[in-house]
């Protein structure tokens, strides 16, 4: 799974001549979708959220050599920081130059709050999507399909067992080794 490790942030942080690409890659791969979806939820467009993650990657990037990493404060808090920040000069940019109406300002910043209080579930989501899709491959096609009712539709498992032709039992057993694995894979990220 895609996870920011303290091992990673440090791999990123090193002061050096040279980039660790596969280090840094991982860290794209891993927060772009996050930061995307941060920039949707204060009202970006695809486009406009598409131009703020690469702002926030450039800036990170620069500012990733001189970062040290503290077990006890929230990378994940700092990114999003970051993130708002770039957002609000972007805001102030734009407004600076088309002189937009105190109205629509007000209405972006109540989006703002907003996105702000569901990041972490986002983040949580994101976590858990990564991670069933590492184990998917550790479970009989028919058995994950209906793991997929069960967990991401909320169906009932008799029903599930009973539209892809496996026993109940199946269902309640994969469900119990998948949550078992979840809870040993994500400790201390959620």
């Amino acid at each position: 799974m895609n996870t920011t490790s303290e091992s990673l942030l440090i791999r990123l942080g090193r002061e050096t001549t040279s980039v660790d690409e596969n280090a840094w890659q991982e860290f794209v791969e891993l927060y772009t979708p996050l930061i995307f979806r941060w920039s949707r939820k204060i009202g970006l467009s695809e486009n406009d959220a598409s131009d703020l993650v690469q702002d926030v990657l450039t800036l990170v990037f620069q500012k990733l050599a001189a970062f040290r990493y503290e077990p006890s404060k929230s990378f994940r808090g700092w990114l999003r920081t970051v993130t708002m920040n770039r957002y609000r000069e972007s805001v102030r940019r734009k407004s600076a130059a088309q002189q937009v109406h105190s109205n629509s300002i007000l209405e972006q910043l109540q989006h703002v709050e907003r996105a702000e209080s569901t990041w972490d579930i986002d983040y949580a989501r994101l976590l858990i999507v990564n991670a069933m899709d590492s184990m998917k491959s550790d479970f009989a096609e028919s058995t994950w399909q209906a793991l997929k009712l069960v967990i991401g539709e909320q169906v009932a498992v008799e029903e599930a067992a009973e539209k892809i032709g496996v026993s109940p039992w199946t269902i309640y057993s994969a469900k119990s080794r998948l949550l078992r694995r979840l809870r040993e894979k994500l400790t201390g990220l959620l």
